[in-house]
């Protein structure tokens, strides 16, 4: 990577040791079957954040003071196991330090990593995927760790909610929950989705958002874009309703495919990342990442806790 701090930020804001959060990059490409190059995709949103401005109007923020390190980006390509298990020790390592933790791919098959750091850490988890496909497969070109099996091991370790769908295939109905699947032709009349979602969902989120659920109008630059997406405003009300009713315990952002000639994707793609920092931290709750490890808890309890996933 050549940028040396997330958004150019200064270095008094990098450090690991005072940054409450971490941003992981993977630039993964291994397993994407049509338009290839998400594996660009950290390098362009880290070279698209450094030329957003810094002020959260919104939220009357500068989210990045918070801290922001910059992980080294994690680059085994081995094989697709290979990197799922390098995204689950790097992730689960910083989750242990009590950062909020974040992930920018490369395509969708490093959430099955990222996921299953979170999973590891916290109990009753929800994970909440945005995405235009569902993603449930339970193996693709003779992988279970292929980006169209994105979340099926989600679907069985933790309670998993959907918003957006709008491509599938007939064998994923097996291992979809439609109560809490949210198709994205029926939420454009259904003024009550955001709602239904969240009522969904446990105290703890992790959030798993692929661009491509976002209309096509507004980042055409994702490997499998689809017509009928989410929007701006609304992808943005949806978020801040979920920052603030839930405990969002970290996210990771996939799937950006950038274009050479035309970087609004990239910005998008940074603003978003800036934006759910700025909904995490808005009411400077400190230490709100491990609420769930502080009730009832002790260092020593947390430990075990981890040791028993190790």
């Amino acid at each position: 990577m050549k940028t040396k701090t997330y958004a150019g930020i200064p270095d008094t804001f990098a450090k690991l040791e005072t940054a409450k959060v971490v941003l992981i990059p993977v630039p993964y490409d291994g397993t994407s079957t049509w338009q290839k190059g998400a594996d660009k995709g950290p390098e362009a949103f880290l070279e698209a954040s450094e030329n957003m401005e810094l002020y959260d109007i919104e939220t009357a923020s500068e989210p990045y003071t918070q801290g922001v390190y910059l992980a080294d980006p994690i680059t085994e390509n081995q094989s697709p196991e290979a990197m799922v298990d390098a995204v689950h020790q790097m992730t689960k390592s910083y989750i242990k330090r009590n950062k909020f933790t974040t992930i920018f791919g490369g395509e969708h098959s490093v959430s099955i990593g990222t996921i299953r750091a979170f999973n590891d850490c916290f109990d009753n988890l929800t994970v909440l995927h945005i995405d235009a496909h569902a993603d449930l497969r339970p193996s693709y070109d003779g992988s279970a760790c292929n980006h169209a099996c994105a979340v099926h091991e989600a679907s069985k370790t933790s309670n998993l909610v959907q918003v957006g769908i709008r491509s599938m295939d007939r064998v994923e109905l097996d291992f979809m929950d439609l109560n809490k699947t949210f198709f994205a032709h029926e939420m454009v009349n259904d003024l009550g989705w955001m709602d239904a979602a969240i009522n969904e969902m446990t105290d703890d989120v992790f959030i798993t958002f692929d661009l491509d659920a976002l209309d096509p109008s507004i980042l055409p630059s994702t490997g499998t874009p689809e017509p009928g997406g989410l929007l701006w405003y609304e992808t943005l009300e949806f978020l801040k309703m979920v920052f603030t009713e839930k405990n969002v315990v970290g996210f990771d952002i996939v799937e950006l495919c950038p274009n050479q000639v035309d970087g609004a994707s990239s910005f998008l793609a940074a603003k978003l990342y800036y934006k759910m920092l700025a909904y995490k931290f808005m009411d400077n709750q400190e230490d709100a990442i491990l609420d769930d490890f502080d009730q009832d808890s002790s260092i020593e309890a947390l430990k075990s806790k981890f040791s028993s996933h190790d």
